[in-house]
């Protein structure tokens, strides 16, 4: 069965640090492009951040650059996002994602929803809550 599985999410104070995990089932995650989500409630479905195939690099939404970063153990084939500094504007469902074939569009693919949609592969969610 093809699926990413999510671990990791909780609570956290203002301030500290998260690590978020998904592990990949049924396929090979070091052939995938990965990014990760997250969606608040009443918002939309916000792009995080992305690794492209194509270079390995990684890129960042604008309200987590510098405090969120994104990684891979291809050996493990799992993908990871450390949440450092968090923010009670950080609380949400966290949502891990990965694709084969979305390097065509560069490094920023997951910043556009109209690719964000059509991602082969979804992990589960996981609540992220940032509170005092």
């Amino acid at each position: 069965q093809v699926q990413l599985v999510e671990s990791g999410g909780g609570s956290v104070e203002p301030g500290g640090s998260l690590r978020l995990s998904c592990e990949a089932s049924g396929f090979p995650l070091k052939d995938y492009n990965i990014g990760w989500f997250r969606q608040a409630p009443g918002k939309e479905r916000e792009g995080l951040g992305c690794i492209n195939l194509r270079d390995g690099r990684a890129s960042y939404a604008d309200s987590v650059m510098g405090r969120f970063i994104i990684s891979r153990d291809n050996a493990k084939g799992s993908m990871f996002l450390k949440m450092n500094n968090v923010k009670p504007e950080d609380t949400a469902v966290y949502y891990c994602a990965a694709d084969s074939q979305v390097q065509a569009y560069g490094r920023t693919w997951c910043f556009y929803p109209s690719i964000v949609e059509t991602l082969e592969v979804w992990g589960q969610g996981t609540q992220v809550t940032v509170s005092s």
